[in-house]
């Protein structure tokens, strides 16, 4: 399919390496292009002078149009000039992505939303390992795919995070699709809300009356699907009885053929009741794969979430400190800090990627737990004036830039005894650090220096 084409890969990273690998077995003639310059790109162990590059700002000066296909990384636009111009010539524009959907001969469970898909993902894959089946974890998180096929028979499971970033051009969907909350995010890569909306919909566009589409009922975002989709639908819900699973009055059913107990939600080690929209998604979907409900019960009641996700970091002096740096836009901290009745000091702000920030600061003022805010990144001095405006009672202490070290010191001061502090920023981390995750474990390590 490949042999002797003249392949791009528009973007290097997971991804990227993942789709050279399997070219360059395919016998293509593959050249990486990146606007990153050679010293701040990771080719890994492929080392110098072995890959074709073109980097640097002017990585897209020849354009793409002597190419045969273009390999587009997930966090490239699809829309590039570059790109349409070289799809108006003739160029087959894809990615890893679409190639694995060609190819995979197994189930693929897919998982979208703006939040939860790698806690329900991660869960999905847990309860499939739990009943022993042949399952793999990739997209987003887990395997670079297609290094999976190999492995792969009509008798696998593959469950897959997808973004938008992978959705956006997708022309098959998953056998399970899996749709969370989808509220607004990524405004600064997608055109519009109504652009990265249409994105998450090819999830379930593509599917046949075979297939099954598993969707949030809570939400009106979410619960417009089920008109997009010809798959036989079930729903998940933290409100209400369902067809499918839900999470009420303590209780976690499973109800896809008859109601089954699956267990108490106070007993989840999952922070939050947001979480239970995920836990309910996830015995679903798996039920429908073939887990069992004693595999599913077995799961659900060992899984702590996952890093940077509400998770625990310590105590300290009677407070307790919770990392949640995967909160990148208001809908995940809004959940976070209605998971705390504790007098919570919250660690706010970061990279403004053009977000609304209302409704979170309208219920940061409902939620009298919330003591104290500590302003950090570039959204300080917007939140501070939306803050102030909204009539919020609490201390604000706006702190710009400041390292971690000295963030997480001035929230232990401000916090009271038997107390949280939580960093949940509602915002992209791209002003202060490389990455969520080294905000988030940077905060961890400044935990660990206050107990030193």
């Amino acid at each position: 399919m490949f042999r002797d084409k003249k392949v791009a890969i528009l973007g290097w990273g997971i991804n990227g390496l993942d789709a050279y690998s399997f070219l360059k077995k395919q016998g293509a003639d593959v050249v990486v292009l990146d606007r990153k310059d050679r010293k701040d790109l990771d080719l890994g162990s492929l080392g110098r002078g072995v890959v074709k590059l073109s980097l640097g700002k002017n990585y897209l000066s020849k354009g793409l149009i002597n190419f045969d296909y273009v390999f587009r990384a997930p966090g490239v636009y699809r829309y590039l000039p570059e790109l349409v111009e070289a799809e108006e010539k003739g160029v087959i524009i894809t990615s890893a992505v679409k190639l694995f959907f060609d190819l995979c001969p197994a189930k693929i469970i897919g998982v979208t939303g703006t939040k939860g898909k790698g806690t329900t993902s991660t869960l999905i894959y847990n309860i499939l390992k739990e009943e022993g089946l042949d399952v793999y974890l990739a997209g987003n998180i887990g395997y670079p795919m297609l290094s999976l096929l190999p492995k792969l028979t009509d008798k696998s499971c593959v469950v897959l995070e997808l973004s938008s970033f992978n959705l956006i051009d997708m022309s098959k969907s998953p056998h399970i699709a899996v749709v969370l909350n989808v509220t607004s995010d990524h405004l600064d890569w997608h055109n519009d809300i109504q652009e990265y909306k249409n994105s998450k919909l090819n999830i379930v566009k593509h599917q046949s009356k075979n297939d099954y589409s598993v969707i949030n009922l809570d939400y009106k975002s979410s619960k417009a699907f089920q008109k997009y989709t010809s798959a036989k639908v079930l729903y998940f819900s933290k409100k209400k009885k369902v067809k499918g699973a839900y999470a009420l009055d303590n209780k976690l059913v499973m109800n896809v053929e008859k109601p089954v107990e699956i267990g108490l939600l106070s007993k989840l080690m999952l922070k939050g009741k947001h979480n239970w929209e995920n836990v309910a998604a996830a015995v679903c979907s798996s039920y429908l794969v073939g887990a069992g409900t004693k595999s599913i019960k077995r799961a659900v009641y060992k899984f702590p979430g996952l890093e940077h996700r509400l998770e625990f970091v310590g105590e300290f002096e009677g407070v307790k400190f919770y990392n949640d740096s995967f909160a990148t836009g208001p809908q995940p901290t809004i959940a976070a800090i209605q998971s705390f009745h504790e007098p919570t000091t919250l660690i706010l702000g970061g990279y403004d990627k053009g977000l609304e920030y209302d409704e979170l600061i309208d219920k940061i003022v409902s939620r009298k737990s919330v003591k104290n805010i500590l302003l950090i990144g570039d959204l300080e001095r917007k939140l501070s004036l939306l803050l102030k405006r909204k009539g919020y009672s609490g201390k604000v202490i706006k702190l710009g830039k400041s390292s971690m070290k000295k963030v997480v010191k001035k929230a232990l001061k401000l916090a009271m005894q038997e107390g949280v502090v939580l960093l949940s920023p509602a915002a992209a981390s791209f002003d202060m650090f490389e990455s969520y995750k080294q905000r988030g474990d940077l905060f961890k390590s400044a935990f660990r220096s206050l107990i030193k």
